[in-house]
């Protein structure tokens, strides 16, 4: 096992379902090693193209290096209030690096656990999303060009927030009509920090405009409609509305897995790209097959069947049968077990 981390990987390795499980390319960690054993994948088996010095999670635990991107993270956004600035080549290098390792770790539930908002919320969630759109982006299948832009662009969507003050930013209750119009500007002060940035793409600068638009027009700051809204801010969207959605927020404690892929599926009709919600969803859903799952009424089991006709109702097996969620609209997934 242990000659084997670092290395990477020829060929996507699939479980017993047709399911990826540790995707071709990938680095070889000790979390993805376990996840194929998990899978009753023969070692011995797989092919890995030549040895590869092992990376960051090879020698910290996943939430560490979150962690510490996100302190890096807020250092230097906490900088730009200082030099009214924003420290581009330190956040391509110091930050950037992060964000796109962390997005190849195979164990995405794994990896949303550990980029939870849990108290630092901001901060939290610049990474997180950053995280999470690029992970959307490998799923999309982007060039490594575009991936780089997405993940920055993500990255720094909420730069403007730097520019609001705390209390209205960690407000435990809800904002009033004065706040929360206040906090709309965040997305108009993000854009002219980042606009006003040499060397930075157009297109980063417009992702912090756009990603609170939607499709139907009813968004914010412009109210554009899906025809004006860029792919990448749409792609924004998406992960920002997920991570808000299962992160610990100072007026809402995390929802449900079922509440969150349930609302997200409904936002495919009017407010969300329908494309990059369907992506999201399916490749979401897939990977939980092999996976153990809390249940709402308080059973555990593991996820063995997901029916392509209804991806959010899968086949459950319990310890003494199996569990059909389609035929049971009262239960439903509240958690996956990372």
């Amino acid at each position: 096992m242990e000659q084997l981390i670092g290395k990477k990987m020829k060929n996507d390795i699939l479980n017993a379902y047709g399911v990826t499980i540790v995707p071709a390319d990938s680095i070889l960690t000790k979390e993805s090693i376990q996840i194929m054993i998990n899978h009753r994948i023969d070692l011995d088996s797989i092919i890995t193209t030549f040895d590869h010095k092992p990376v960051a999670e090879t020698t910290i635990q996943l939430g560490e290096l979150v962690q510490q991107t996100v302190s890096v993270s807020k250092e230097l956004f906490e900088s730009i209030l200082v030099s009214r600035k924003v420290p581009l080549m330190e956040i391509r290098n110091a930050v950037l690096p992060s964000i796109l390792q962390l997005s190849k770790n195979p164990d995405i539930f794994e990896l949303f656990e550990a980029v939870k908002a849990k108290d630092d919320y901001v901060y939290q969630h610049n990474v997180g999303v950053g995280v999470i759109s690029t992970l959307i982006g490998r799923w999309m299948n982007l060039d490594d060009a575009e991936l780089s832009i997405l993940s920055l662009a993500a990255t720094l969507h909420d730069v403007g927030k730097v520019k609001l003050p705390l209390e209205v930013l960690n407000k435990p209750g809800k904002l009033n009509e004065v706040e929360f119009q206040l906090i709309k500007k965040h997305t108009i002060y993000g854009y002219e920090l980042l606009k006003g940035t040499t060397g930075l793409s157009l297109r980063i600068a417009r992702v912090a405009l756009q990603h609170h638009e939607r499709e139907d027009g009813n968004g914010y700051p412009l109210g554009i409609k899906k025809e004006n809204i860029d792919l990448f801010s749409s792609i924004v969207s998406v992960a920002d509305i997920f991570h808000a959605m299962s992160s610990k927020r100072p007026y809402h404690e995390p929802l449900s897995f079922h509440e969150i892929v349930s609302q997200m599926s409904e936002g495919k009709f009017g407010a969300l790209n329908p494309q990059i919600i369907s992506i999201f969803i399916e490749n979401m859903m897939k990977r939980l097959v092999g996976r153990q799952v809390l249940l709402t009424d308080g059973r555990a089991g593991e996820v063995v069947y997901i029916n392509p006709h209804n991806i959010e109702t899968p086949l459950i097996k319990l310890a003494d049968y199996f569990l059909d969620l389609s035929q049971e609209r009262d239960i439903h997934i509240k958690n996956v077990i990372a």
